[in-house]
């Protein structure tokens, strides 16, 4: 009997460390799918965040003068 009662202790033991692995794996993949998601916003958000904050300042440049290297 003492047998069986460590054998479920064991299987319980296995199944609480597949959770926590489970869980560890599905916090990489989702902190992995938000950072891609993080990169493409910020790659096509930057250029228009940049003409927006040039807009609203003063005194107010030209669109040409905001994308203009000089």
């Amino acid at each position: 009997m003492a047998s069986g009662a460590a054998e479920k202790g064991k299987a319980l033991a296995d199944r609480s460390e597949s959770v926590a692995e489970s869980a560890a794996r599905r916090a990489r993949e989702w902190s992995t799918w938000a950072m891609k998601k993080a990169k493409v916003v910020a790659h096509y958000g930057f250029i228009p965040l940049v003409i927006l904050v040039g807009m609203n300042s003063e005194p107010k440049p030209s669109l040409a003068q905001l994308l203009s290297p000089i």
